[in-house]
């Protein structure tokens, strides 16, 4: 990178302008802190060319934003778990008070209007600078990142861990590797493993991840969509950790170089189970290993769980006893596809129906239901699946996704020869998913004539009701969001979450609750469809119709208290 070619940002130009650097150093400075992808700011201070304070002061007077002194500042009173530690470090920002929708963050550099964004983007509060000193600010994020890690094994040779059984595990028995052993007789490691396990289920943690760094090693839950530290064991234990990993799922324990997959399945009682899906990764500084909890009892939680509004209910549950057709689920990874199909499942498995099911992989054991994992080395793919159960004799078939025309084909064509067929797709909204296919190359004939429902979703955070708390809006902010007049005369209230939380919630959130597009493909909608119609088209025609996309769903359940209005917009608008 040329240094001629570097421009000053507004904040040096004006410190080379009072004299404070001179302009060669400023440009080589802004180099160096591109080269190394940090602030300039940071660079200025840390490398000893601009006093903190000097360039706080300028900066307040450049562009207008109040000068704060962070070290009169009660670390308390910052939220926590609402900005995940790697924002933190890479844009140098530290949250310091939420108040409504709005988040105050201290920045030393307010041209860094990327880091604002990203945190809006993540949090889905508006976010507004708060100007401070350089060296504070470092310090201070030092400080709030080490209070919320836990010094992970200090209890690792003690503590029980309560009444839940710790025999809980299937492994392989005849391995005789000297490292297994070793691994499996650990019993610090055992035992931190076992609580790891057994608090991600009492938490509801969908995801566990152990990672590995050069200097540090964390592990970390994901809760209600949300990632944050659970516990920082010592970075030299990572290599038994994921040796105790490895063992458990019956993965090859002296390879280290190649990604693996596994399953543990924990016994909680004689009639509860819970398996983890297990995937190691080759890193830089070790493997990390991340477990997906899949807990049995998400499959049959019910329908009326979900979270579908009365209307869409009885849509899906119309198009679900139809004697032929397809469903497609669609939306972002985690938005909940996997629950809305194994509940459809559960709704039609009868004794008077053969199901098969193509997963990659299976998730969850379904008693009754044909299940076969997904093996592309073999040659195993959705489209041989799916030809081999056409020769089974089915009534309803699941494919895990419909990747590609050749898949897609022939799941339509069992979908117009008699047979129930459900499968996803990876789209936004339900009117891009019909466009994605005629993308692929299905005849827009056959969608027409074959698909019954779409259904988009996301997953949204739920309100705790005990600590959430009442929140005033002005009708302007109302009527921007999408709330409509009619809407706002019924005084509805709105709730925001409680971010230090209570007893029974993270963060002011506990649970989740699924957020959903139903569209059923009326004649209306198959004309558009036949005369290659485009996404806009059929979005104003389901409009028309009375299907409520994923906004107007989110809105209503931020009009139940369910969710909150941050919330919703995180879901449904990404910001």
């Amino acid at each position: 990178m040329a240094t001629e070619s570097i421009q000053l940002s507004g904040l040096t130009r004006r410190l080379v302008d009072e004299g404070v650097i001179e302009v060669e150093k400023a440009l080589k400075a802004t180099e160096q802190a591109q080269t190394n992808s940090i602030p300039l700011v940071s660079y200025l201070v840390r490398n000893g060319l601009v006093d903190a304070r000097t360039i706080a002061t300028s900066a307040a007077n450049e562009f207008g934003i109040p000068l704060m002194d962070l070290s009169a500042f009660d670390l308390e009173s910052a939220p926590r778990d609402l900005v995940k530690e790697q924002l933190i470090r890479r844009h140098n920002a530290l949250p310091l008070v939420r108040r409504g929708i709005r988040l105050f963050v201290a920045v030393s550099d307010p041209t860094n209007l990327q880091a604002l964004d990203e945190i809006k983007f993540h949090t889905g509060v508006n976010t507004e600078p708060v100007l401070v000193e350089e060296d504070k600010l470092a310090a201070l994020i030092e400080q709030f990142l080490s209070q919320t890690e836990d010094d992970g094994l200090g209890d690792l040779d003690g503590g029980d861990l309560d009444d839940l059984d710790l025999d809980v595990f299937e492994e392989t028995a005849d391995n005789d590797d000297e490292n297994v052993a070793n691994a499996t007789d650990d019993t610090p490691i055992v035992r931190f493993v076992n609580k790891m396990l057994l608090d991600a289920i009492r938490t509801g943690a969908s995801d566990i991840h152990f990672e590995p760094y050069e200097r540090s090693y964390r592990v970390r839950f994901r809760t209600d969509g949300i990632l944050h530290v659970v516990s920082t064991p010592p970075q030299n234990l990572g290599k038994r950790l994921a040796a105790r990993l490895k063992v458990m799922s019956e993965m090859d324990i002296s390879e280290r170089r190649m990604p693996q997959d596994g399953r543990i399945k924990m016994k909680l009682s004689k009639t509860r189970a819970i398996d983890f899906r297990v995937n190691t990764l080759p890193t830089l500084w070790g493997e990390k290993v991340v477990l997906r909890v899949l807990d049995p009892a998400s499959a049959k939680m019910g329908i009326e769980a979900l979270g579908f509004e009365d209307n869409q209910k009885a849509l899906l549950t119309e198009c679900l006893h139809r004697p032929q057709g397809m469903i497609l689920v669609t939306g972002p990874t985690g938005s909940g596809k996997t629950v809305s199909l194994y509940t459809s499942l559960n709704i039609l498995n009868t004794q008077e129906r053969n199901i098969a099911t193509a997963e990659d992989p299976v998730e969850i054991n379904l008693d009754g239901i044909n299940q076969v994992n997904v093996n592309h080395r073999v040659g195993l793919d959705f489209s041989t699946a799916l030809r081999s159960f056409l020769r089974q004799d089915p009534d309803v078939v699941m494919v895990g996704e419909v990747r590609d025309l050749e898949t897609a084909e022939i799941a339509i064509k069992a979908a117009q020869t008699g047979h129930m067929v459900l499968s996803t797709l990876h789209t936004n909204s339900a009117p891009e998913t019909l466009t994605r296919l005629k993308n692929m190359g299905v005849p827009s004939f056959n969608l027409a004539t074959s698909v019954n429902l779409i259904i988009a979703q996301r997953l949204a955070r739920r309100l705790c009701i005990e600590c959430r708390m009442a929140v005033d809006l002005p009708q302007e902010v109302l009527l921007e969001a999408g709330f409509t007049d009619t809407d706002i005369k019924t005084g509805f209230e709105i709730f925001e979450a409680n971010d230090s939380g209570c007893s029974k919630c993270n963060s002011g959130y506990k649970g989740r609750i699924g957020i959903y597009e139903v569209v059923k493909i009326t004649p209306e909608l198959s004309r558009i469809i036949m005369e290659d119609g485009n996404a806009l088209d059929i979005a104003l025609q389901t409009k028309k119709h009375g299907f409520n996309d994923l906004r107007r769903s989110g809105l209503i359940k931020v009009m139940q208290g369910i969710t909150s209005l941050a919330e919703a917009n995180r879901v449904t608008t990404g910001h």
